[in-house]
């Protein structure tokens, strides 16, 4: 066994992820109380020891991995790093059966099925037993001075007809010019994220289920504004910056970690900028709007459909949540500089307490884009229907706004909003307003808990109700979009299939 102190013994570099495309979240189950996120953060702060190893950490042999395989005793590894997960196993969202896949195994693969974004290394911190040990493998490798390893396949040169992006880059006497050639159609509706900070460049291009990226250190110092210029039909992107000192550079600059790579958007680690929160307004009496700032240096515009993740240190421990943003209103698009989240404050929650506590000018942790979402089935539809369960309406907002701005290609757009009371309802004037408006729109609301004066459909949602709302004209092509609470999307998603909805029809947004 190694007695090694814990500074000395680092745990791997976060990877915040993102679950793979066609994934789909695990089935949460119902904790016991006392068994929240915020307890079991408090519980593994009480200094108990939570590996049974007095704060040794060792190397964990494969067969001693596999002797650890039972609900009282299950040691599990991620990346690398061995994990007594027993004292998690009734704070776990997805129940004791989910954790124990993994007993006296590697877990990576199933962990990163589910909730690749979640920061584990802090949550489970105190549960670190120690690292897996490595078989050594030996081969014989000719000992030529003129053998070199050859790059990884994403960092090596082009070859003729690669699919894979190029970039290249000119300048004059006070600019600086990055063109990327994506070699395919790019969306209108955004796919580009600069980062500028430091004389540090970092740009991400999204691909569908692809991500390529330039990373580098500036030849000279530059000014701190980023214009960026899309010609979306032929696949160009141009990023132009200007210099501080005019003149003549030789290089570009210092190419950095992924620098110049394509890969699987899985594959790479999520990226943070620092916003600033400039302004926090009441929507109803438990949600507020939260306008952040994006800093400056950076370009990012997040498609519809698309969520964004939140980070923050919550009692030393680093809490991840997606959120999905919304524009100003239900008329006017937000400006590019600035993420505008619609957040229901939970008073027993982990996350949105500390959100809501923060005052103007603080600092938000906000990721890239991310999500699986895409508008090109929506081409051709000519009925879409979006079903949302409270804040499930967020992704619905900019879908709205799509549909009625996309011509007559989209007849009729129609949201069935449920809550509990009519106070829960958000944005109402402004969906009454729309649909008051716009022929092609209509929105019906629902509440489980009415008043008496409540004229409305009251319930839950089932099948009655579903075959109501949603009609199917012959020679039409549907789109259903659900978002809510996992009870609601997995109800939702059942009965659509149940009602002949093909999976090709559905979208689930999950977070």
């Amino acid at each position: 066994m190694l007695n090694i102190p814990t500074q000395s013994f680092p745990a791997p570099r976060s990877q915040q992820r993102v679950a793979p495309s066609g994934q789909s979240r695990r089935n949460k189950v119902d904790l016991k109380p006392g068994h929240s996120l915020m307890d079991w953060i408090r519980f593994s702060k009480s200094g108990k020891d939570l590996t049974g190893l007095r704060g040794r950490l060792i190397e964990v042999t494969q067969e001693e991995m596999q002797k650890h395989n039972t609900r009282e005793d299950c040691w599990t590894c991620i990346r690398g790093m061995v994990y007594n997960v027993s004292p998690y196993m009734d704070y776990h969202p997805g129940g004791e059966e989910e954790l124990m896949k993994a007993a006296g195994i590697d877990g990576t693969d199933l962990f990163d099925q589910v909730h690749r974004w979640v920061n584990y290394e802090s949550m489970l911190k105190e549960c670190l037993v120690g690292r897996m040990a490595t078989t050594v493998i030996k081969a014989s490798i000719p000992s030529s001075p003129q053998t070199s390893l050859a790059p990884p396949m994403s960092m090596a040169a082009p070859t003729e007809g690669d699919s894979r992006p190029r970039y290249d880059w000119f300048q004059t006497e006070a600019t600086v010019h990055l063109v990327v050639y994506a070699k395919r159609k790019i969306p209108s509706s955004g796919c580009t994220i600069v980062d500028l900070e430091a004389g540090v460049l970092r740009l991400e291009v999204l691909l569908g289920k692809m991500s390529y990226m330039m990373h580098l250190r500036l030849a000279d110092e530059v000014e701190g504004n980023v214009a960026v210029h899309n010609a979306f039909l032929v696949g160009k992107i141009q990023v132009s910056i200007c210099k501080q000192a005019k003149g003549k550079w030789s290089s570009l600059g210092q190419p950095l970690e992924f620098h110049n790579t394509f890969l699987r958007k899985k594959d790479r680690a999520l990226h943070y900028r620092d916003c600033v929160l400039v302004s926090k307004t009441e929507v109803n009496h438990n949600t507020h709007m939260f306008r952040l700032q994006l800093p400056r240096g950076t370009v990012m515009h997040v498609p519809v459909g698309k969520h964004v993740y939140l980070k923050a240190l919550v009692q030393d421990t680093e809490v991840v949540r997606p959120y999905t943003p919304v524009d100003q209103n239900l008329t006017a698009a937000s400006q590019e500089s600035e993420l505008y989240l619609m957040i229901k404050v939970y008073p027993d929650g982990v996350f949105t307490p500390h959100l809501n506590s923060l005052h103007v000018g603080h600092c938000v942790s906000v990721s890239g884009p991310e999500g699986t979402f895409s508008l090109r089935p929506l081409r051709d539809v000519t009925y879409l229907y979006l079903l949302a369960a409270g804040t499930g309406f967020t992704p619905m907002a900019r879908l709205i706004q799509l549909a009625l701005q996309d011509g007559d290609t989209i007849r009729k757009t129609k949201l069935l909003f449920l809550n509990r009371r009519e106070e829960d309802i958000l944005w109402r004037c402004e969906l009454d307003e729309l649909a008051a408006r716009h022929e092609r729109f209509q929105v019906e609301y629902v509440l489980s808990d009415p008043c008496e004066s409540w004229t409305g459909r009251k319930g839950r949602l089932d099948e009655s109700m579903l075959q109501d709302v949603l009609n199917r004209p012959d020679g039409s092509k549907c789109c259903v979009c659900v978002c809510g609470p996992n009870a609601f999307t997995e109800l939702s998603m059942g009965l659509l299939k149940q009602q002949g909805f093909s999976e090709e029809e559905l979208h689930a947004f999950q977070g």
